[in-house]
Parts: C-alpha cells; structure tokens; sequence
C-alpha cells in the first residue's frame, strides 16, 4: 500500500489537500483545520524542491501539524482570566448601610457590585451614617472598608 502512495502521490496533491483543508476552515472557522492544511503546503513545496518518500511526506505532514497545533494553543487561544488575589473595586462603589455606622465603629453596608467578591461588609467611617443611607468607598485597607455618606 506504501508502494502505491509512493508511486502515486505527487507535490501538488499535498497543495491540493492543503488548500481544500483550507476551505473547510474558512466553512467551519475553527482554526483546527487551519494548522493541517499549512502543513499539507508546507509539504507540497518540500516535496516539489526534493525527491522525497511519502513516508517522509508523511512524517513530516505529522511533524508540521503537531508544531502548528502547538504554536495555535501557545499563543493564540484566549488566556484565562481571573481576579484571584486582586482587587475588583472602585472607589466609586455605592452601597445602602443596613447597620447604622457610628464614629470609628463598624457597622453592616450592602455595595450595588460585589467588592473583592463579596456584596456584604462590615465597614468603618469617620462620621455617623444612619441605617439607609447610601455611602461610597473612601478607601480599602485589607479586610477593612471605610465609606463616607454621599
């Protein structure tokens, strides 16, 4: 069966196989195709400059798309994104206060957006703020949230 293949398949097959696996990617835009069929021309144009066996066309076929597949996942595949161990507020996070704040006190503040993934706090401020009132973010220092009244 080798033998045939051998005799039979020429350059220009592995440019056609190339190209309509080319097509198929651009019908199925998945990008997996795309490192094949690169590696089918790549294949066709070392096999038109040199006389090579098509065992060696097709290691290198092989060889090609493993390395096309790599660069592919490598580089261009969406990073992962995470928030872990960072902060994810804004100064300009409001909240309702649920437990009246006194001076220097602690008491309960509900934010509209999870700060540092929680939407309740325990929080501090410099001036008395009535259970209701909406307050914003003065600042954050480690598990400690101070607000002011707007």
């Amino acid at each position: 069966m080798l033998e045939l293949l051998n005799d039979n398949v020429l350059w220009w097959h592995w440019i056609i196989v190339g190209l309509a696996l080319l097509v198929a990617e651009m019908i199925t835009g998945t990008f997996v195709l795309l490192g094949l069929g690169i590696a089918a021309i790549l294949v066709g144009a070392i096999a038109l400059l040199s006389d090579v066996s098509f065992n060696t066309e097709l290691l290198l076929w092989l060889v090609f798309s493993v390395v096309a597949m790599g660069i592919w996942f490598k580089w261009f595949r969406a990073k992962p994104v995470t928030q872990s161990g960072q902060s994810n507020y804004r100064l300009d996070t409001l909240g309702t206060v649920k437990e009246e704040i006194a001076p220097h006190h602690r008491g309960k503040v509900v934010f509209d957006t999870p700060v540092l993934g929680n939407a309740s706090w325990y929080a501090t401020a410099r001036m008395r703020i009535p259970e209701g009132a909406r307050v914003k973010i003065v600042q954050i220092s480690g598990q400690l949230i101070e607000v002011k009244q707007i």
